[in-house]
């Protein structure tokens, strides 16, 4: 018996010092295997697995939990919302009260995660990491290396300083040797301050995400409570008032424009109030994000962290954050969004104003209805009319304001500076990959022409619903992550040929073919992503 024990022991032993041997090789691997994401993996990469497994997250999510309705929507249905809603493009293929409370917050998730200023601060959190393993890095050798001879070149005399040793050995070895140590210590300063800037700018942009959405929920759910009319559609429709704040407040600042009801914010449009508590939620998430971010650290950093403010507003270029834009470039783009706006308030106004879209509106509710409607015409892509009855030309300038990235702006002066690349180039093999690239147009071009062929029965059968410029609306609308959509209409079939036509409120793509919906598919996850190939088709000179 005793000898069994003994052999018993000696294998537990065994069995622990084998586990914890193995515990370490598994810790070791993982942070080789995380040290290679941060300091090699090129940041497209990074974007692309992680927007495929939110796809695919959200879609066995939405397929695992029940429906509100008895009409259960098909996988590729599901699947392509989890794609619309991930990109914060809004393009439906089901109506919104087909989901059930625990889906439109599965939905609210996929928004909340897919959203710029969400992913922004994971990839500042990315940033920060970097930095501090480089600190890490330089610390360790440091440590690990002997200290090289210096000469004390910080000192304003002539006497070493404590713990310098002075080497007064002919020859330029020490001279050389003391400009690398000082080289070494002025970039490790700029990496600290770099990392501690970065390190604050992710707070800044946490407390300002959480900020906005909070203030956001509380007002519209004040409003809802307070206000009979708007609170009776909820009512009518079995919708939870919490889960529609939340899921509104979270979609209109992501720029996604996802609204639980069937009719998006049509039956809302004589809500002034609601609107007007959603207007400031799509300029802040979007289009004003660079100069609301900039005030932010300006302001913030008057009563703290004054030198990484600093840091901040001073160096934009070297800090590498996409939405941080100098002074001058945050300020034009400041008067660009509400220029743009103002040209289509115009616009709608002279050609809408008495028209069947705006009918049984008062003056000030059209007012403040055209605001909201030519606000989210960059990337928020909610409204209040149904898009199919205004004019061509409104169509037109839309299209236009949708294809233009959120933070397009005049810049009179052709002195400024683009902004920091997105990823660094590696030898050859990247600048051909970058020869190699169409422009956004040309994508777009190839989109349209594939939609085109897979839905070229539909286009000779019904004609007006299936047109050119419907299917260059939708495509334009996923490309720029907006949501608009003429929709299907019964009335507009010219040979209804007997077949029973039921209407429905999603968007123009729902009456599409599968191929079609897959090709769509595409074209918002390129939208999405459409930041890393903004540089593509230089080397097509048209001559």
């Amino acid at each position: 018996m005793k000898h069994f024990s003994y052999v018993g022991k000696k294998l537990f032993n065994l069995c622990s010092v084998s586990a914890c041997f193995l515990k370490s090789a598994l810790c070791l691997v993982a942070c080789r295997c995380y040290a290679f994401i941060l300091l090699e993996v090129n940041s497209f990469w990074i974007h692309l697995c992680y927007f495929v497994s939110l796809f695919f997250l959200g879609f066995w999510s939405l397929k695992a939990l029940k429906p509100r309705t008895p009409f259960r929507p098909r996988d590729l249905d599901l699947f392509f919302t989890s794609v619309s809603a991930a990109t914060v493009s809004s393009m439906s293929t089901v109506e919104m009260e087909v989901f059930s409370n625990s889906q439109l917050i599965i939905l609210t998730f996929l928004m909340f995660l897919g959203g710029e200023v969400f992913t922004s601060m994971v990839g500042l959190q990315f940033r920060k990491s970097q930095l501090k393993m480089i600190l890490w890095n330089a610390s360790s050798s440091a440590k690990i290396e002997p200290m090289a001879p210096v000469s004390s070149f910080d000192q304003v005399n002539d006497e070493p300083s404590p713990g310098i040793v002075v080497v007064t050995s002919p020859g330029f070895e020490n001279l050389e040797s003391a400009a690398n140590t000082q080289y070494d210590r002025s970039l490790d300063a700029d990496v600290s301050i770099k990392y501690n800037a970065i390190k604050f700018l992710g707070f800044v942009v946490l407390g300002y995400l959480l900020v906005v959405h909070v203030l956001g929920i509380t007002l519209l759910s004040l409003y809802m409570t307070l206000v009979s009319s708007a609170r009776n559609v909820l009512k009518n429709k079995g919708l939870n008032m919490m889960t529609f704040s939340v899921f509104t407040i979270v979609s209109t600042f992501g720029s996604c424009g996802f609204v639980p009801t069937n009719e998006n914010i049509v039956v809302f449009r004589k809500n002034s109030g609601l609107l007007l508590i959603l207007i400031p939620q799509a300029l802040l998430g979007d289009t004003l994000f660079p100069s609301c971010l900039r005030f932010s650290v300006w302001f913030l950093g008057k009563f703290f962290k004054r030198k990484e403010s600093n840091y901040l507003l001073t160096k934009t270029r070297k800090v590498g954050y996409f939405h941080l834009l100098p002074a001058r470039h945050s300020l034009m783009l400041l008067f660009t969004v509400f220029g743009f706006i103002l040209i289509e308030m115009i616009m709608f106004f002279a050609m809408e104003w008495d028209s069947m879209a705006l009918g049984g509106m008062n003056p000030y509710q059209k007012i403040i209805g055209v605001f909201f409607q030519t606000v989210n015409s960059r990337h928020a892509g909610e409204t209040i009319v149904d898009l199919s009855a205004i004019s061509p030309a409104i169509l037109v300038l839309f299209v236009f304001m949708m294809y233009l990235p959120p933070y397009t702006s005049f810049l009179p002066r052709g002195d400024v500076k683009p902004p920091p690349k997105l990823h660094k180039k590696k030898g050859n093999g990247r600048k051909l990959v970058d020869y190699l690239l169409f422009s956004p147009v040309s994508y777009l071009f190839i989109f349209t022409m594939l939609i085109c062929v897979t839905e070229r029965q539909k286009m000779k059968e019904d004609p007006l619903n299936f047109s050119l410029f419907n299917i260059v609306i939708e495509v334009v609308s996923a490309y720029g992550n907006v949501g608009f959509s003429t929709g299907y209409s019964c009335e507009r079939r010219l040979n209804p040929n007997g077949n029973i036509c039921n209407a429905k409120s999603y968007g123009f793509s729902g009456a599409w073919s599968d191929g079609g919906k897959m090709i769509l598919i595409l074209v918002m996850f390129y939208g999405r992503l459409k930041k890393f190939s903004t540089k593509g088709g230089k080397a097509w000179i048209v001559m």
